[in-house]
């Protein structure tokens, strides 16, 4: 396809603003009158070397618990505290014999896994978890045979359940 280096530069600009593909295809349909497939985009942007902006992104929240506490910043049946305070700090990993547990959430999942993360017991190992598509727990220690204590097991389950919960899982 050929394109005067008028359209050329404002499929840069464009491009330069943080448009996807697919948007820059469309305007250009509607105001350049230029039909392209993706494919011709794709390559007419290797040829301006223009590179697409990625969004950036979001980071992924540290949900801490400890025994009788609900998470620092939140509130119960809130997911997320609300916008007009700051985000809370990340508090430091319990040490080992004070008791509590430290729970994240992975913000894309494993392979194989509907939900995962990771988790610090009462006694600072730590370990990674997951849900897979049939609801099965895994818990996975990064020190090989490692076990957690039955109450650090079954705090860990009661705060993994408040947490799902509160993400709409």
């Amino acid at each position: 396809m050929n394109l005067d280096q008028v359209h050329k530069e404002t499929i840069a600009r464009w491009i330069n603003e943080g448009m996807k593909l697919a948007d820059i295809q469309k305007r250009m349909d509607t105001e350049l009158h230029i039909t392209i497939t993706y494919m011709e985009l794709r390559i007419l942007v290797n040829e301006l070397q223009v590179m697409p902006k990625d969004p950036p992104p979001a980071p992924t929240p540290i949900l801490k618990t400890s025994p009788g506490q609900p998470a620092p910043g939140s509130a119960p049946g809130a997911p997320f505290p609300p916008p007009s305070q700051p985000p809370a700090q990340a508090q430091p990993v319990p040490s080992p014999g004070k008791g509590g547990i430290s729970i994240s959430v992975d913000s894309i999942a494993r392979p194989g896994a509907m939900v995962s993360g990771n988790v610090i017991f009462s006694d600072g190992m730590a370990a990674t978890w997951h849900l897979d598509q049939m609801g099965r727990l895994g818990l996975a220690a990064k020190q090989q045979g490692y076990r957690p204590s039955p109450p650090d097991l079954q705090e860990f389950q009661i705060a993994l359940e408040s947490e799902l919960a509160k993400a709409g899982l």
